[in-house]
Parts: C-alpha cells; structure tokens; sequence
C-alpha cells in the first residue's frame, strides 16, 4: 500500500476527506454500538488523534497498542478481561454494510458460541479466495489455505464470538483466521452468515477505485416497473411492444425530479413473458429504449429476470437477486438504497436484500413517494 502507508495506516487511507475507518466508526454507531475497543499496531499515533476519546463520533473508544507485527491471537489474548462476553471482532481494512440485527438474530438461532460473516462470491469477484463452505447456516470448511474441497465464499471479518472460545486460542501468536476458525468448523461449533452484498476495501491499492466510487454514496433508488412507472398489463399478459406501454401519471415527473437531484435510478422487473415465449428480448429491449428516450435518460440502468415463474431462479422476485446484480455493477449500498414497488413481491425482494421499501398504489403514487424521499416539500404543496 504504499506510498499511502508511509505516514498512516492503511485505514486512514481517506475517501472523500474523511479516513476509511471513520466510515467503519459511523456503522457502528447507527447500529446501535456505543463501545469501541481498537487494537492498534502501525503507527497508533495517528488513529488515536483523530479519533480521540469517540465522544466527537458519538460512540467511546478505547485503545489497545501492540507491536505492529503483532497478530489477532496475541492482540485478542492482551485485552481478554476488557471484552465483552459477546463481541463483535472487525478487521478495519473492510467496509460491509453491516445490519447488526439480523446477525444477531441469526447468531441467537443458532446458539453456536462463534459467527463469521461469509461473502456467497457467487459472481466470481474475488477469484480464488473462496476459503469457507456453508451448509444448513453452519460453517463445514474453513481454510484459509484454500486446499479444502468445495469451498464457496470469502471470509469477509466481521465475526461475532463468545469469549469462551478464546480458550481455544494457541500460546503462538497466529491469525484467528488460522488458529481459531477452522476449530470450530471441524467441531460444528461456528455459524455462517452468508451475504451476496459485495464488500470495500482498503487491503491493496488495485481495488481503492471502486472502494472510493462506493463511499461517495451517491444517492441511488430503485424502482418497480409495471404498476409502479406504468400501468400493470392483466394477469399474465405482457407488455410487449413500445406501443403497449403506457406511464402512470406522475411518474415521469416523479423521474425528472429525481434527475434534477442527481439520483442514480435503476429499474427491476420481473419479464416472465419472455421465458413463456410471449415476447423476445429484443421486444423488452425497444420498450426499455422507449422508457429511457421519454425519462430523458433519468434511468440509468435495467434489470430484469426472463424466467417462467416455476423456473426456481435467484432474480425472480420476491428473491433479490436483480437487486444484487445492479448492486455490484453500481457500487451501491443497499442499506441506504430504497426500494419502491407496487407488489408485496417487491417487499419481500428488498428485505432479503436489506434494502428500506416503500409501498404505491392507488392511495400512493409514485411521485408522492420520490417528493417524501428527496423532501420535495414545495413541490408537494
């Protein structure tokens, strides 16, 4: 990392004026964490100055100071008697948009002593670095070697354990990752929380580009199409031509008004016409030209699922797989990206993406939504 390092740690690497772990802090703290123990090695000096006591950051922060080639065992082994006795463990050179309350619904539900939270890698983003496999919710494989047949997902470092555990730790120093992980997977004794929300990182300088395009946080919706932007077509009819298309009033002022304050706006929608041979690609892609033509260019991308609705695919909704595609393709975090759609499918697909969700229909339009979201008071008057 370096020139970057020379002076910091790879943490305080900054992104838009603020250092990366002044995001991890902020997480924290809006989910509900009021303590944070930081176990320090590199130049210690310059975290503990920007970041003070935390009372400037909402939260408190205590401080740990090893040696900079100190690993997590001994680093854990030094502040045992200051740790709580569930715990969150983070590395702070990635940034995941935690929803700290469904981990812990998922750690108590499997009343296992340890979780670590598994990034699925299913779209091939971090090629050979799968070192864990899932199965039922229970870590079965955890390698950091990568030796272990069929491994599936990336260990991503955000682990909640008991402190009993750390008795199983070794008098050598070692990473958790080594010393401890594999333990427990070998004795059915740790959780996995699997995720296909990509995760940030400041761990080499290839990937800060994107890691910087993420945390500019640039406000981003999605949107439902038919029965959200247009009409709905009858129950398993299509719309299946340009010409058949038909905007519900209000929508697109509803995307000028989105345009105008600079939101990245996608659009999902179930295409079941086109795995029943009702309608092609290309029809879907010339009804997509119209609505981007007319929108003047305010959606800037689509997304939709051709499947027949047996198909057991991941994109058809309720499954959030269309959400995680634009997801990754748009640096989005979905935790701060509202979903709006007229169905309770669309309900379902934004929970299991951990996206906010807004219901239109009849009594509430599109445009009255998008007024509310980007507080379009004036506007709404």
């Amino acid at each position: 990392m370096r020139p970057l390092t020379d002076d910091r740690p790879k943490p305080m690497i900054e992104f838009h004026g603020r250092p990366f772990l002044e995001y991890l802090v902020e997480m924290l703290r809006e989910q509900g964490f009021e303590r944070i123990l930081m176990l320090l090695g590199y130049l210690p000096e310059v975290v503990q100055e920007h970041f003070g006591d935390g009372s400037r950051f909402g939260v408190e922060i205590g401080y740990s100071v090893s040696g900079p080639d100190d690993l997590t065992v001994s680093r854990l082994q030094l502040v045992e008697d200051r740790l709580d006795e569930s715990f969150l463990l983070m590395y702070c050179d990635n940034y995941w948009p935690m929803q700290m309350d469904r981990m812990w619904a998922r750690f108590r539900e499997h009343g296992l002593p340890a979780m670590v939270t598994v990034y699925s890698n299913r779209d091939g983003h971090r090629p050979g670095k799968d070192s864990v496999r899932v199965e039922d919710g229970v870590v079965t494989a955890f390698d950091k070697h990568r030796r272990a047949p069929d491994l599936q997902g990336v260990e991503i470092s955000y682990a909640i354990l008991t402190r009993p555990v750390l008795e199983l730790l070794p008098d050598e120093d070692e990473l958790i990752e080594v010393a401890l992980y594999p333990q427990l997977a070998e004795r059915r004794q740790l959780a996995g929380y699997v995720t296909d929300h990509r995760y940030y990182s400041v761990g080499s300088l290839e990937r800060l580009p994107i890691t910087e395009r993420f945390l500019a946080r640039r406000p981003a919706l999605i949107l439902d199409r038919d029965g959200t932007l247009n009409r709905r077509p009858p129950q398993a009819e299509y719309v299946t031509s340009p010409d058949e298309f038909a905007w519900l009033p209000g929508s697109l002022e509803a995307l000028r008004l989105l345009k105008e304050r600079d939101y990245l706006v996608v659009v999902v929608s179930n295409q079941a016409g086109i795995g029943r041979g009702a309608m092609t690609e290309h029809d879907l892609t010339a009804v997509n030209r119209r609505m981007f033509e007319e929108a003047d260019g305010a959606i800037g991308g689509f997304y939709h699922c051709p499947h027949d609705w047996d198909e057991g695919c991941e994109c058809r909704k309720p499954a959030p797989g269309m959400l995680f595609q634009a997801q990754r393709e748009h640096d989005l975090d979905l935790t701060r990206t509202t979903f709006i759609g007229d169905d309770e499918r669309d309900g379902q697909a934004a929970d299991a993406a951990g996206s906010p969700f807004v219901l239109v229909g009849e009594e509430r339009a599109l445009l009255d939504a998008v007024r509310e979201l980007v507080g379009d008071k004036v506007a709404a008057a």
